[in-house]
Protein backbone atom coordinates (compact mmCIF):
# COMPACT_ATOMS: atom_id res chain seq x y z
CA UNK A 1 0.00 0.00 0.00
CA UNK A 2 1.21 3.39 -0.56
CA UNK A 3 0.26 5.81 1.81
CA UNK A 4 1.35 9.93 1.86
CA UNK A 5 2.95 10.77 5.39
CA UNK A 6 0.53 11.68 8.44
CA UNK A 7 -0.23 15.44 7.81
CA UNK A 8 -2.88 15.67 10.61
CA UNK A 9 -4.14 14.18 14.04
CA UNK A 10 -4.49 10.78 14.47
CA UNK A 11 -8.44 11.57 14.46
CA UNK A 12 -8.07 13.54 11.08
CA UNK A 13 -9.95 12.18 7.59
CA UNK A 14 -8.03 9.96 5.03
CA UNK A 15 -9.12 9.28 1.77
CA UNK A 16 -8.25 5.25 0.15
CA UNK A 17 -8.27 5.32 -3.28
CA UNK A 18 -9.62 2.29 -5.70
CA UNK A 19 -7.41 1.78 -8.74
CA UNK A 20 -8.87 1.58 -12.10
CA UNK A 21 -9.13 -2.08 -14.31
CA UNK A 22 -6.47 -1.79 -16.29
CA UNK A 23 -7.32 -1.72 -20.40
CA UNK A 24 -3.69 -2.43 -21.96
CA UNK A 25 -1.98 -5.53 -21.98
CA UNK A 26 0.42 -6.91 -19.54
CA UNK A 27 -0.39 -3.45 -17.68
CA UNK A 28 -1.42 -4.87 -14.41
CA UNK A 29 2.11 -4.84 -12.98
CA UNK A 30 2.62 -0.87 -13.77
CA UNK A 31 -0.05 -0.13 -11.62
CA UNK A 32 1.97 0.51 -8.94
CA UNK A 33 4.11 3.09 -10.43
CA UNK A 34 0.87 5.39 -11.59
CA UNK A 35 0.11 6.22 -8.45
CA UNK A 36 2.36 7.43 -5.98
CA UNK A 37 2.04 10.51 -7.90
CA UNK A 38 -0.97 11.16 -7.61
CA UNK A 39 -1.32 10.50 -3.55
CA UNK A 40 1.49 12.80 -2.57
CA UNK A 41 -0.33 15.36 -4.88
CA UNK A 42 -3.21 14.82 -3.23
CA UNK A 43 -1.92 14.53 0.19
CA UNK A 44 -0.06 18.13 -0.34
CA UNK A 45 -2.55 20.15 -1.49
CA UNK A 46 -5.41 18.45 0.60
CA UNK A 47 -3.74 18.10 4.11
CA UNK A 48 -5.51 14.74 4.15
CA UNK A 49 -3.34 11.30 4.98
CA UNK A 50 -4.32 9.22 1.24
CA UNK A 51 -3.61 6.18 0.57
CA UNK A 52 -4.08 3.42 -2.42
CA UNK A 53 -3.59 -0.25 -2.10
CA UNK A 54 -2.47 -2.80 -5.01
CA UNK A 55 -5.61 -4.82 -4.98
CA UNK A 56 -5.19 -8.60 -5.72
CA UNK A 57 -3.81 -9.25 -9.32
CA UNK A 58 -3.18 -5.70 -9.75
CA UNK A 59 0.41 -4.02 -9.10
CA UNK A 60 2.24 -6.97 -7.94
CA UNK A 61 -0.27 -8.11 -5.53
CA UNK A 62 -0.86 -12.13 -5.50
CA UNK A 63 -4.05 -13.21 -6.93
CA UNK A 64 -6.45 -12.68 -9.55
CA UNK A 65 -8.93 -10.62 -9.98
CA UNK A 66 -12.23 -10.81 -8.80
CA UNK A 67 -15.20 -7.96 -8.22
CA UNK A 68 -16.47 -9.56 -4.88
CA UNK A 69 -12.05 -10.09 -4.21
CA UNK A 70 -11.82 -6.33 -4.77
CA UNK A 71 -14.29 -5.50 -2.21
CA UNK A 72 -12.95 -7.41 0.16
CA UNK A 73 -9.35 -5.97 -0.35
CA UNK A 74 -11.22 -2.77 0.34
CA UNK A 75 -12.54 -3.51 3.34
CA UNK A 76 -9.36 -4.87 4.53
CA UNK A 77 -7.58 -1.46 3.55
CA UNK A 78 -9.97 0.43 5.08
CA UNK A 79 -9.94 -1.26 8.35
CA UNK A 80 -6.20 -1.21 8.42
CA UNK A 81 -6.22 2.39 8.10
CA UNK A 82 -9.37 3.99 10.21
CA UNK A 83 -7.98 3.78 13.53
CA UNK A 84 -11.09 5.60 14.85
CA UNK A 85 -10.74 7.70 11.69
CA UNK A 86 -13.19 8.76 9.11
CA UNK A 87 -12.35 7.08 5.89
CA UNK A 88 -13.71 8.55 2.58
CA UNK A 89 -13.27 6.40 -0.86
CA UNK A 90 -12.14 7.28 -4.38
CA UNK A 91 -12.61 5.28 -7.44
CA UNK A 92 -10.91 5.28 -11.08
CA UNK A 93 -12.67 3.46 -13.59
CA UNK A 94 -14.00 -0.07 -12.11
CA UNK A 95 -12.35 0.85 -8.54
CA UNK A 96 -15.14 3.69 -8.35
CA UNK A 97 -17.75 0.84 -8.66
CA UNK A 98 -15.79 -0.87 -5.73
CA UNK A 99 -15.82 2.33 -3.85
CA UNK A 100 -19.39 2.48 -4.25
CA UNK A 101 -19.93 -1.15 -3.02
CA UNK A 102 -17.73 -1.29 0.14
CA UNK A 103 -19.57 2.38 1.01
CA UNK A 104 -22.91 0.43 0.82
CA UNK A 105 -21.82 -2.12 2.87
CA UNK A 106 -19.82 -0.46 5.09
CA UNK A 107 -22.05 2.67 6.71
CA UNK A 108 -18.51 4.32 8.93
CA UNK A 109 -17.58 5.22 4.80
CA UNK A 110 -17.95 8.95 5.15
CA UNK A 111 -18.35 9.44 1.11
CA UNK A 112 -17.55 8.75 -2.10
CA UNK A 113 -15.82 10.03 -5.38
CA UNK A 114 -15.81 8.68 -8.80
CA UNK A 115 -14.00 9.21 -11.58
CA UNK A 116 -14.67 7.87 -14.98
CA UNK A 117 -17.01 5.24 -12.93
CA UNK A 118 -19.35 2.52 -15.43
CA UNK A 119 -23.07 2.50 -14.68
CA UNK A 120 -23.15 -1.33 -15.49
CA UNK A 121 -19.53 -2.53 -15.15
CA UNK A 122 -20.75 -5.96 -16.69
CA UNK A 123 -22.33 -5.12 -19.35
CA UNK A 124 -20.25 -6.99 -21.96
CA UNK A 125 -19.31 -10.10 -19.65
CA UNK A 126 -16.65 -11.63 -22.46
CA UNK A 127 -14.94 -8.38 -22.90
CA UNK A 128 -14.30 -7.55 -19.38
CA UNK A 129 -12.50 -11.21 -18.92
CA UNK A 130 -10.97 -11.33 -21.99
CA UNK A 131 -9.76 -7.90 -21.03
CA UNK A 132 -8.35 -9.12 -17.33
CA UNK A 133 -6.88 -11.95 -18.79
CA UNK A 134 -4.74 -9.24 -21.35
CA UNK A 135 -4.02 -6.87 -18.73
CA UNK A 136 -2.88 -9.40 -16.43
CA UNK A 137 -5.02 -8.92 -13.68
CA UNK A 138 -6.27 -13.04 -14.42
CA UNK A 139 -2.69 -15.05 -14.55
CA UNK A 140 -3.70 -18.21 -13.56
CA UNK A 141 -4.73 -20.83 -16.55
CA UNK A 142 -8.45 -22.10 -15.72
CA UNK A 143 -9.41 -19.09 -13.70
CA UNK A 144 -12.14 -18.54 -13.08
CA UNK A 145 -13.28 -21.50 -12.22
CA UNK A 146 -16.60 -20.13 -12.60
CA UNK A 147 -17.09 -17.62 -14.95
CA UNK A 148 -20.84 -17.67 -14.43
CA UNK A 149 -20.13 -16.70 -10.40
CA UNK A 150 -17.45 -14.39 -11.42
CA UNK A 151 -19.80 -12.54 -13.69
CA UNK A 152 -22.53 -12.65 -11.27
CA UNK A 153 -19.90 -10.91 -8.75
CA UNK A 154 -19.55 -7.78 -10.89
CA UNK A 155 -23.10 -7.75 -11.68
CA UNK A 156 -23.73 -7.49 -8.07
CA UNK A 157 -21.55 -4.51 -8.08
CA UNK A 158 -24.70 -2.41 -8.82
CA UNK A 159 -23.05 0.94 -9.19
CA UNK A 160 -26.41 2.40 -9.55
CA UNK A 161 -28.17 1.22 -6.51
CA UNK A 162 -25.39 1.38 -4.53
CA UNK A 163 -25.13 4.91 -5.27
CA UNK A 164 -28.99 5.27 -4.01
CA UNK A 165 -28.12 3.58 -0.75
CA UNK A 166 -25.84 6.26 0.28
CA UNK A 167 -28.44 8.29 1.85
CA UNK A 168 -26.93 11.36 3.04
CA UNK A 169 -23.35 10.68 2.47
CA UNK A 170 -21.80 12.77 -0.32
CA UNK A 171 -21.17 11.66 -3.41
CA UNK A 172 -18.70 13.21 -6.21
CA UNK A 173 -19.22 11.94 -9.40
CA UNK A 174 -16.27 13.23 -12.28
CA UNK A 175 -16.58 12.10 -15.84
CA UNK A 176 -14.57 12.87 -19.22
CA UNK A 177 -17.00 15.01 -21.63
CA UNK A 178 -15.32 13.00 -24.46
CA UNK A 179 -14.60 9.91 -23.05
CA UNK A 180 -15.24 6.89 -25.42
CA UNK A 181 -14.74 4.11 -23.46
CA UNK A 182 -17.69 4.76 -20.21
CA UNK A 183 -19.80 7.59 -21.86
CA UNK A 184 -20.70 10.39 -19.76
CA UNK A 185 -24.74 8.88 -19.35
CA UNK A 186 -22.72 6.48 -17.02
CA UNK A 187 -21.99 10.08 -14.68
CA UNK A 188 -25.07 11.06 -15.27
CA UNK A 189 -27.16 7.66 -13.83
CA UNK A 190 -24.77 7.49 -11.09
CA UNK A 191 -25.79 11.07 -10.16
CA UNK A 192 -29.33 10.87 -10.33
CA UNK A 193 -29.52 7.40 -7.88
CA UNK A 194 -27.71 9.25 -5.06
CA UNK A 195 -29.35 11.62 -2.83
CA UNK A 196 -26.75 14.54 -2.01
CA UNK A 197 -24.31 13.97 -5.10
CA UNK A 198 -22.39 16.57 -7.29
CA UNK A 199 -21.67 16.16 -10.97
CA UNK A 200 -18.34 17.50 -12.74
CA UNK A 201 -17.80 16.84 -16.41
CA UNK A 202 -14.38 18.09 -17.63
CA UNK A 203 -14.74 19.59 -20.85
CA UNK A 204 -12.48 17.64 -23.84
CA UNK A 205 -11.23 15.47 -21.59
CA UNK A 206 -11.35 11.29 -22.37
CA UNK A 207 -11.56 8.25 -20.02
CA UNK A 208 -8.25 8.56 -18.07
CA UNK A 209 -8.15 11.53 -15.28
CA UNK A 210 -6.03 10.76 -13.04
CA UNK A 211 -3.01 13.08 -14.13
CA UNK A 212 -5.28 16.24 -15.26
CA UNK A 213 -4.83 18.85 -12.74
CA UNK A 214 -8.46 19.58 -13.32
CA UNK A 215 -9.59 16.61 -11.74
CA UNK A 216 -6.63 16.68 -9.50
CA UNK A 217 -8.19 20.31 -8.20
CA UNK A 218 -11.92 19.21 -8.55
CA UNK A 219 -11.15 16.00 -5.85
CA UNK A 220 -9.02 18.22 -3.66
CA UNK A 221 -11.21 21.57 -3.38
CA UNK A 222 -14.34 18.46 -2.57
CA UNK A 223 -12.22 17.15 0.30
CA UNK A 224 -11.78 20.61 1.47
CA UNK A 225 -15.05 20.87 1.99
CA UNK A 226 -15.28 17.40 4.11
CA UNK A 227 -13.71 18.74 6.82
Amino acid sequence: MCSSPERELPEAPFLLLCHELPRARSSAGDLGRAYPALVDRLAQESGWQVAVGMLRGAGGSEGEFSADGWVEDVHFLLGALARGRRGWIAGFDLGGCIALRVAAEDPEVRGVATVGAPDEPAADPRVLLERSRASGVIRRRGTPEDVGAWVGAVESLDPVGAAASLGDRPLLVVHGAEDRIVRPEAARALHAAASHAELRIVPSAGHWLRADPRVVATLVGWLERRR
